[in-house]
């Protein structure tokens, strides 16, 4: 075992769980309430050992295909989103019932790709996300394949579940699926294909490895899940692909053992995250802030508080990208805004108690978090 194997999985706190339509629901044949039962028990343990977990879940397709009585997937997208508005009602019940049993609260959170292209619903989807780890709560992602076509076509969420490691800044994505991992080749085909225990994410030799369809419920294979893992070292999150049935599989994992394929990010996630926003993030606005918001921001890594704010430039909304400036208009940091420059403006020089007369409501009591903050350069 290398260090890496070892360690990834050991070390990491907060994790993003995402489960194929093949395995929540036995090869389309219902949902298979002892799978969707083991894995409760053992996200529930992880959560009691200190570890945040979400779980991505597909199988609201292939469980509105049962109940509708239908033996083959269709093609047309009415009536695919017509069983996934059928299936999502036992799906979300049967992870509610099972994790209420192992002592867990869920809840359900239904998310498109535009939820997370947009700055503002991303900010509000990832207040949420935050917001049910930090009160002890797993949520339950599935793609909103009611109103959308993009995953229902292509991606049988291992694409959200890369979305929303990336959303929380997850430390690791787990994928299970009804295969033990990558193989060199397919093994169907290849006597000699070999198992890969461990690769870099986004190694463009793992893309050729990965074969095409996957079953005939879920969309994916597993050149999907190369990609997804791929995406999310994008922002530093290692990605483990393994066979969802494995006895204790999350537990085990967990403990560093090596089971199923590691594709490590080969950048750390803070440094990923950063570089991120520095490279990729189109700025909006401004705010000056006093000397002892500098020194909050710049020498103790804090928040910016709207106390520290003092004026306001620029026409932004929330979840835009904004400057922060010294009292000299040096530009000390930028990062994502979590009120529009209409909002900032009234809420300049006053403690974040008073957010919500100020403004009828509150988003966040930061103006901006010092997780979506990147200090600048000052020469």
């Amino acid at each position: 075992m290398t260090p890496e194997k070892s360690t990834v999985l050991r070390d990491a706190r907060r994790i993003v769980v995402k489960v194929g339509s093949s395995l929540v629901t036995n090869e389309g044949r219902g949902l298979d309430v002892q799978a969707i039962g083991e894995w409760c028990r053992q996200l529930s343990a992880l959560v009691r050992d200190g570890r945040e977990l979400i779980m991505v879940s597909s199988g609201a397709i292939a469980e509105g295909m049962k109940r509708l009585g239908w033996q083959h997937r269709p093609h047309a997208l009415n009536e695919l989103q017509a069983a996934a508005a059928v299936g999502q009602m036992g799906l979300a019940q049967m992870y509610e019932t099972q994790l209420r049993h192992n002592g867990l609260g869920s809840a359900q959170v239904l998310l498109t790709h535009a939820d997370l292209a947009d700055r503002e619903r991303y900010l509000n989807a990832r207040s949420t996300l935050l917001t049910l780890l930090s009160h002890g709560v797993l949520p339950v992602i599935n793609e909103n394949d009611t109103v959308v076509n993009d995953e229902i076509k292509f991606g049988d969420n291992d694409t959200l579940g890369a979305l929303v490691a990336n959303l929380v800044e997850a430390d690791a994505l787990i994928i299970l699926t009804d295969q033990k991992g990558l193989y060199s080749a397919d093994p169907r085909l290849d006597p000699g294909a070999t198992f890969v225990h461990t690769a870099r994410a986004g190694d463009a030799q793992l893309e050729a490895m990965a074969g095409g369809a996957g079953s005939s419920i879920g969309k994916g294979g597993m050149i999907t899940k190369i990609l997804a893992a791929k995406r999310a070292a994008g922002s530093g999150a290692s990605t483990v692909i393994a066979w969802g049935r494995e006895r204790d599989v999350l537990l085990r994992l967990a403990q560093g053992e090596a089971i199923g394929t590691l594709l490590i990010a080969p950048t750390q996630k803070q440094q990923a995250r950063k570089q991120w926003m520095a490279d990729h993030l189109q700025l909006r606005g401004s705010i000056s802030v006093d000397k002892g918001a500098v020194d909050k921001v710049r020498k103790e890594g804090k928040s910016l508080l709207p106390i520290g704010m003092v004026a306001v430039e620029g026409e932004f909304s929330r979840g835009e990208v904004i400057a922060i400036l010294d009292p000299q208009g040096v530009e000390i940091a930028r990062g994502l805004a979590n009120y529009a420059s209409a909002e900032a403006r009234l809420i300049c020089r006053k403690p974040s108690g008073e957010i919500e007369s100020s403004l009828g409501y509150i988003a966040e009591t930061e103006m901006v978090h010092r997780d979506n903050l990147v200090l600048s350069l000052i020469p």
